[in-house]
This record gives structure tokens, sequence and C-alpha cells, in this order.
């Protein structure tokens, strides 16, 4: 997805709200003026934090947050399992919390509140919109052999991974993969954050290689373009997965919440509303 004038905007005020340090400054306002047509948020983005820790050391790390949400979904994960096994459509309650997750995103949203998260499972209808892609999802799974999920970020995966749980239930056929991020990526679910929430008893967990909140082809690991080409169905969570994928001919759903002006105004909704989409 292409870098729009309001996307570089917000970038660029994000990193004046870091520092004043005028070096710093310059190197982003170049690498923003020399961006290429196919660069996407996500990838800038990776390219910023290599430029911080030049200047500035390591990043501030959100190991307190992700640990914070994985284990708030780890203590609601046997309420949800049962709300979901108990509801008229259980992969469909399942999908839609699952997407709810996308809620728990620090670099999105200027606050993720605890209590405005979890008033999101107050409404788990699919709607009018959703539907028609829904039932193509389904189709493919029924009649796939690979699954690939892409994940986004901590607390989120729990939800995934019961997701997951009912895919395996409904499609038993299905061979289940997780791709996560390769390193530190603010709140974003990595190898260790998976096996902590146990998804690799469902799936099998890939890492995408690099420390970035998107998932950028070109700079995969070798084992993550593997899945990415040889999958059925890949199904991708998250507004960088989306900046980062879409548009280049895959056959990708994509899972997201819509979480800044420039989601809001792509698909005009409110912020908050679910999208899901067919690639």
């Amino acid at each position: 997805m292409k870098v729009s004038e309001q996307c570089s905007g917000c970038l660029w005020r994000r990193q004046q709200a870091l520092t004043d340090d005028q070096h710093y400054l310059a190197e982003i306002r170049a690498i923003l003026d020399g961006r290429s047509e196919n660069d996407c948020a996500p990838y800038l983005i990776y390219q910023f934090n290599a430029v911080y820790e030049k200047y500035f050391g390591k990043r501030p790390s959100y190991k307190a947050e992700k640990k914070k949400y994985n284990d708030l979904l780890l203590s609601m994960e046997e309420i949800l399992r049962k709300r979901i096994s108990d509801s008229e459509d259980p992969l469909r309650t399942a999908f839609v919390y699952a997407r709810i997750g996308n809620y728990i995103d620090f670099g999105a949203m200027s606050c993720v509140d605890e209590n405005t998260f979890l008033s999101l499972f107050d409404n788990t209808a699919l709607s009018e919109r959703d539907k028609p892609v829904y039932d193509s999802f389904t189709e493919q799974c029924r009649n796939g052999k690979t699954f690939l999920l892409i994940a986004d970020n901590c607390g989120e995966i729990v939800l995934d991974k019961l997701f997951l749980e009912q895919l395996k239930t409904h499609f038993p056929q299905l061979s289940l993969r997780v791709m996560v991020r390769g390193g530190e990526a603010l709140n974003d679910a990595s190898t260790e954050d998976a096996e902590y929430v146990h998804i690799d008893r469902i799936a099998r967990i890939i890492s995408n290689g690099k420390p970035i909140s998107g998932t950028v082809y070109e700079i995969l690991s070798d084992e993550a373009k593997a899945a990415i080409d040889d999958s059925d169905i890949i199904f991708a969570k998250g507004q960088g997965n989306y900046e980062s994928l879409s548009g280049q001919g895959r056959h990708i759903f994509y899972s997201f919440l819509c979480k800044c002006g420039l989601f809001t105004g792509k698909f005009n909704v409110p912020k908050l509303t679910g999208i899901f989409l067919e690639e």
C-alpha cells in the first residue's frame, strides 16, 4: 500500500515528537523524501528504527505491555472459549473475537485502553459487508490444505489461537501455520510470545526474520517466503500487514480494525470498525 502524503505527514510528526535532534530528523526526512513508490509505512518505520538506534541506542521496549495483554487474554481464555463453543456459529464468533483483538496496537493507537477493548466484545455480529467475504473464506478453507495466519499483536494472538482451534475443528484437513515477527517491533507478537500463549499446540510457528511491524516480502526469511508462496489460504491480521502485502497480486484475506484516519477515510467507516477483505 503506497504511503500517502497524509501517512507521510503522520510518520514525520511522530518522529518529531521523539526528539529535536536535527541530525536524526534530517536522516528521517531523507528516508521519507527518498521513498520509492513501493515502500510501505511498516518498511519506512523499520528504516527509522535503524537510524534511531544509531543515534540513541535501543528503542523503548514494549515487553511489559506485551506481557500485560497476553496475560489478560490468557486469563479470559477459558471463558471466551466457552462463549465461542456455546454460540450459534462458533467459527464465526471466533473470527470476530480474533478481529476484536486487533485493537491492542501501540503503534496505530494513541491510547490503548483496557476498558474500551473489553467493551468491544459486546458486539460480535458479522456485518452485512463482511458476509460475502466470510462465505468465500470458509469455502476456500473447506477446499484447501495449507493455511497461514500472519499474526499482528500480543494479546490478539491468544484470540487467534481460539480462532485456529475452530478452524481445525471445522476443517480438520488444514495444516495450520502462524507467522510472527522476527524481533522486537512495538507490541507485535514474536516467536517467544507465540510460544508463551501456546499457539504452537495448534499451529506451526514461523518467524518472518525481521523486527518489522508488517510483512515486506523482499526482506522475509526464506522460510517465511515459502510459507506465503505455498499456502492455499493466507489470512493476514492488522493494518501493518495490509499496508505491506496488499496490491501485489497475491490472494490474501485481510482482517483488522480501522484505527487511524488513513484507514477510516479509505473505507469510509468510524474508528474501530472491523474490516474483512479478500484481495
